[in-house]
């Protein structure tokens, strides 16, 4: 008996230290492996009319500070029509831009319109400008008009129709570009992208697919005539993992290179950029949210397949249009628990997860990947950490917008990196990341510095133990590093962990908004310190909570 408890008890310790066994994470400056293209700066929205309120406005500026590089917006409604709402609400914005007198004569209003896109210029951004959507007065079915989607309405209405004049339709489109041009110069204008519409293989588009098709030839065609060196591009479909809607976008860029121009006659029509959406599916079982990271790696995965099958697209701009952990970023939690994985951290390890896993892909297909819109924002006139899919709550940061800091910080090439704890694309695709936590990097290195972020992700969104993390970085050109480690978990850069040791306030106090706005900014995990790196090579051991992410910076 005493045997069999000596056996038992060595078995439990040897197990025991097979778990603390850290994770091996080797990274080579030296061997670069693709730049570190900057497609996570862009950003979108339904709601355009948060643009100039107050808090929109402070998140974009926190946007644009994120890194050097162009920062692009794109938002919904930018020709909606008000319609009798009173006023902007979930999935819903307006700008009045386009009526018509009783003579059916147009009467053009870019006040709305101006004052969103001031906004973006003044804070030095980009517009990537939706052409869409239909306004009350050119709708074909105008009646009933703006959605009461908030309140458990219909959300296609009127708004999702095509133009009952199509000559009309192109002559807004080249008005507005026209326009543009005055306001803020040719040179300005053509720095934006232009696309025509979003989802039209869903409801968004009450038409069929030649319709869709018809409207956007007729969209470029006076685009063009306003602006012949303006970029345009489409279709912002959804999601290609499904048959129809990859049917629906290889049939669209079929019909841009070889189909008939329906507003020229003639063949083919403007395609300078290929979009596409693409989601995770994330659900709620046995008590607990677990994601699907592994659908909206599909998606993008096939996306990619459906570009390359057309020769004369190689090189082509590719744009996400809408890149996320799921698809309704106006779904607060309170709508669907399953939604409720978006105040913490595991917004932000599967940020960071997922992107580093599309840069995999674009290796792998050898794509020119130009931006991943990440459809989150702000929402106006809700609690504090509703569970909507948004980068702030008044006005305070929540932990996903650190880690866009932390690739804001990111630059020069890609490098090497190794995790025996690591998973590729493939893998997530195929059996998404439920058996053992994906714990693993990227990592980048300009001149004299080398950046490393880490992550601890699982699928499922339940407590666990931290990991130990053995990081080691070789190709170092020097004997000693700098070294400072920047961390999002329960206890940094984290304000909804602070607003909870608060007591959860819906009314905030001065005081409070203060500590709320510190915590959330991107916080140093540990005081800055030099590291030897004797042979080029620095090693650094730390733990890594279970959604959690680091991003260690070394420098010389």
């Amino acid at each position: 008996m005493n045997r069999v408890l000596l056996i038992i008890l060595l078995f439990g310790l040897r197990f025991s230290f097979a778990q603390q066994r850290p994770v091996a994470i080797q990274v080579d400056a030296s061997k670069p492996v693709g730049e570190m293209t900057p497609f996570w700066s862009f950003f979108g929205y339904d709601e355009p009319n948060y643009t100039t309120r107050r808090d929109g406005q402070k998140l974009l500026t926190e946007l644009k500070q994120l890194s050097p590089v162009t920062v692009y917006v794109r938002a919904h409604n930018l020709l909606t029509s008000k319609g009798n709402s009173p006023g902007p609400d979930l999935k819903w914005g307006y700008t009045d831009a386009y009526k018509e007198d009783k003579k059916g004569k147009a009467i053009y209003n870019w006040t709305v319109v101006d004052s969103i896109v001031d906004t973006y210029i003044k804070k030095g951004m980009k517009p990537l400008m939706e052409i869409g959507f239909m306004p009350k007065d050119l709708s074909s079915k105008p009646e009933p008009y703006e959605h009461t989607w908030s309140k458990g309405g219909n959300l296609w209405t009127g708004w999702t129709y095509p133009p009952k004049d199509y000559n009309k339709w192109r002559e807004l489109v080249y008005q507005w570009v026209k326009h543009s041009i005055d306001r803020y110069g040719k040179q300005e204008v053509m720095t934006w992208l232009w696309e025509v519409w979003n989802e039209p293989d869903i409801g968004y588009w009450s038409g069929t697919f030649e319709e869709y098709c018809k409207l956007y030839d007729y969209a470029a065609d006076g685009l063009k005539r306003a602006c012949p060196e303006c970029t345009i591009g489409g279709p912002h479909t959804t999601s290609p993992r499904s048959e129809k809607a990859y049917r629906y976008l290889t049939n669209f860029m079929e019909h841009c290179l070889h189909g008939k121009n329906y507003a020229t006659g003639k063949t083919g029509t403007p395609l300078q950029y290929i979009g596409f959406h693409a989601k995770g599916s994330p659900e709620f079982t046995d008590g607990h949210i677990r994601m699907n990271m592994g659908a909206q790696l599909k998606d993008i995965q096939k996306a990619f397949e459906a570009v390359n099958s057309f020769p004369e697209l190689k090189d082509i701009p590719i744009i996400i249009g809408e890149c996320d952990p799921e698809g309704c970023a106006a779904c607060s939690e309170k709508r669907d628990p399953k939604f409720g994985y978006r105040n913490g951290t595991m917004y932000s390890s599967y940020t960071a997860s997922s992107f580093a896993r599309i840069y995999e892909l674009v290796d792998q297909y050898k794509v020119n990947l130009k931006g991943a819109v990440s459809w989150s924002f702000e929402f106006e006139d809700q609690e504090w950490f509703a569970g909507f899919r948004d980068l702030a709550t008044h006005g305070v940061d929540k932990p996903v917008l650190n880690v866009f800091r932390m690739f804001g910080m990111m630059e020069g090439k890609r490098i090497l990196v190794r995790s025996d704890h690591g998973r590729s694309a493939a893998d997530i695709i195929a059996k998404g990341v439920t058996e053992q936590n994906d714990v693993s990097a990227i990592a980048s290195t300009k001149q004299n510095s080398v950046w490393v972020m880490v992550w601890n992700y699982h699928d499922d969104n339940v407590s666990g133990a931290s990991s130990p993390i053995e990081l080691t970085v070789e190709g170092i050109a020097a004997y000693k590093v700098m070294v400072h480690h920047y961390r999002v978990d329960q206890h940094f850069s984290n304000a909804f962990e602070k607003w909870k040791g608060l007591g959860s306030p819906q009314q905030v106090t001065p005081e409070q908004y203060q500590a709320l706005e510190s915590a959330g900014q991107l916080q140093l995990y540990t005081s800055p310190e030099w590291k030897d790196a004797p042979d080029g090579k620095a090693v650094l051991t730390f733990d890594l909570p279970r959604q959690g992410v680091s991003l260690v910076e070394l420098t010389w």
